[in-house]
C-alpha cells in the first residue's frame, strides 16, 4: 500500500481518536490526557506530533522492541475495510503508569475511557485505575442488551450505569434505569459520505466532550452524533479547525 501515490498517513488509534475528538469539542487547552505505547520510530514522532497539535496531553511508554501501531484502512464508497497491526499498542507495562508523572494525570481526571481491546494488554492498568474511580466516586435484541448492561452492579453506588449502543445509519439506543430511549442519528446524503473510519471513535469523543461538563445525556447523545457527522465527511478522523455545534 505504501508504494501507492495516493496514500494518506493519519494519525490515530480507536482511543486517541475519541480523546482527540473529545478536546476538539471542549476547545479548551489541555482539557484531556492520553496514556499508551508507541515504538521508537517515525510513526511514533508523528503520533507525539499530532497529538501536541490535537491539544491532548500524552504520556507515550516507547517501547523499543516493536514498532508503533498501524492500521490499513481501505475506502470504497464510503465504507472502509481495516487490516490492524497493533505491535507496540500490545507492550504496555503496568509500571509506567505508576510513575508519578503519569499517575498524577488519573488522580487529576474526572472521567476515564479505556478501549475494551486493552484488557488483553495490561488487565493492571485497568484494575489500579478502576480502583481509584471507586474509590473517588469517579465514573467508571440490542434494547435488552443495553439494558441488562445498565443493570449491572458497580463498585462505585455513587453513579447509575447508563448504557449507550450505537448502530451505524440506526437510532442510538441509550438505556437508564431500566429504561430504554432511541436517539435519532444525523442523516447524511450517501453522495457526502467520505470515510466511515473512526465515526464511532468520533461518537465517543463528542459525547465525552459534553459529559465531562455535566451536560445532560440527550445532549450527550446529540454532540456524538454531531461529530461523527463531521468525521464520516472527511478522510480518517480529521475535523476542521473549530466545531460548530451548539
Amino acid at each position: 500500500m505504501t508504494s501507492k501515490s495516493n496514500v494518506e498517513y493519519i494519525a490515530g488509534g480507536a482511543t486517541q481518536n475519541s480523546i482527540k475528538v473529545a478536546q476538539w469539542m471542549l476547545q479548551i487547552p489541555g482539557a484531556t490526557s492520553f496514556i499508551g505505547c508507541i515504538g521508537k520510530d517515525k510513526f511514533g514522532e508523528e503520533m507525539k506530533k499530532d497529538s501536541k497539535n490535537a491539544g491532548v496531553n500524552v504520556q507515550y511508554y516507547e517501547d523499543e522492541s516493536s514498532p508503533t501501531g498501524t492500521c490499513a484502512v481501505c475506502v470504497a464508497d464510503g465504507e472502509r475495510s481495516l487490516v490492524a497491526n497493533l505491535s507496540a499498542a500490545n507492550c504496555y507495562k503496568f509500571e509506567h503508569l505508576k510513575k508519578p508523572e503519569n499517575w498524577a494525570l488519573v488522580e487529576k481526571a474526572k472521567y476515564f475511557y479505556i478501549a475494551g481491546f486493552f484488557l488483553t494488554v495490561s488487565p493492571d492498568s485497568i484494575q489500579l485505575v478502576a480502583e481509584h474511580a471507586a474509590a473517588n466516586n469517579k465514573t467508571d435484541n440490542v434494547e435488552e442488551t443495553a439494558v441488562k448492561i445498565s443493570q449491572w452492579p458497580k463498585a462505585s453506588g455513587t453513579y447509575k450505569r447508563i448504557t449507550v449502543i450505537t448502530q451505524g445509519a440506526d437510532p442510538v439506543v441509550v438505556a437508564e434505569n431500566g429504561k430504554v430511549k432511541k436517539f435519532p442519528v444525523i442523516l447524511l446524503p450517501k453522495e457526502k459520505l467520505v470515510d466511515t473510519t473512526g465515526a464511532g471513535d468520533a461518537f465517543v469523543g463528542g459525547f465525552m466532550s459534553q459529559l465531562v461538563q455535566g451536560k445532560p445525556i440527550d445532549e450527550c447523545v446529540r454532540a456524538g452524533c454531531y461529530a461523527s457527522n463531521v468525521i464520516i465527511q472527511r478522510s480518517g478522523c480529521t475535523y476542521p479547525e473549530k466545531p460548530d455545534f451548539n
